[in-house]
């Protein structure tokens, strides 16, 4: 019998690789219903236990329960599919992006022990840690920052009902997947950033 962790747990998977649907090669020539019945296929049958275990259950004893902001992410890939999405909205995606990106390079290398600080223990209840949360969704909301202010919001609300076996609220914010997805992102902007500059003083021929 799976406990409610365990549910919630599995469903972050499952909901990982009905998203990740959307890349397989054709998905954009078919409709709307027909993509929507494909990732709901693909969310059950990660479910189904063969051999008494599920896929989903597979993946997640290798990768942990995903947090709340990969979920969110996840949940902008379906919104993007299947409605138009504002300028706005990508610019919300590509500030996020570079926050978890400033984050893992912080959080991952001290809590590996590159020092005698370990920044993870802050997340087991530190009172000025989430001072420093309900202050940064109160800016991000003003600046109207949604995205950041609802991940930060969500992974506080999951952490205090116990979503994940896990007390600890970084495994709530932050991933190692969503750190990575951040880094590769980041560091590809730059690059593209960066050429573009050197291209742009580069004599005319």
């Amino acid at each position: 019998m799976y406990s409610l962790t365990d549910i919630a747990g599995l469903s972050g998977v499952a909901s990982a690789g009905a998203a990740a649907s959307l890349t397989l090669p054709g998905i954009a020539r078919l409709s709307k219903r027909r993509l929507a019945l494909l990732q709901v296929a693909v969310f059950i049958v990660m479910l189904i236990p063969f051999s008494d275990i599920s896929l989903a259950a597979y993946l997640r004893g290798a990768s942990g329960d995903l947090s709340m902001t990969t979920l969110m992410f996840i949940g902008c890939a379906f919104f993007r599919f299947y409605f138009d999405e504002e300028k706005n909205s990508v610019m919300q995606r590509q500030t996020l992006l570079i926050l978890i990106a400033l984050t893992a390079l912080l959080l991952y290398p001290l809590s590996l022990g590159l020092t005698n600080y370990d920044p993870y223990r802050l997340g087991y209840g530190d009172t000025l840690f989430f001072a420093m949360l309900l202050i940064t969704v109160l800016v991000a909301w003003v600046w109207k920052y949604h995205l950041i202010a609802s991940c930060i919001s969500l992974a506080t609300l999951a952490w205090s009902i116990g979503w994940y076996e896990s007390s600890n609220i970084w495994d709530y914010l932050i991933d190692p997947w969503v750190a990575v997805y951040a880094l590769s992102v980041s560091m590809l902007r730059w690059i593209k950033l960066i050429l573009q500059y050197v291209k742009s003083f580069q004599p005319n021929l």
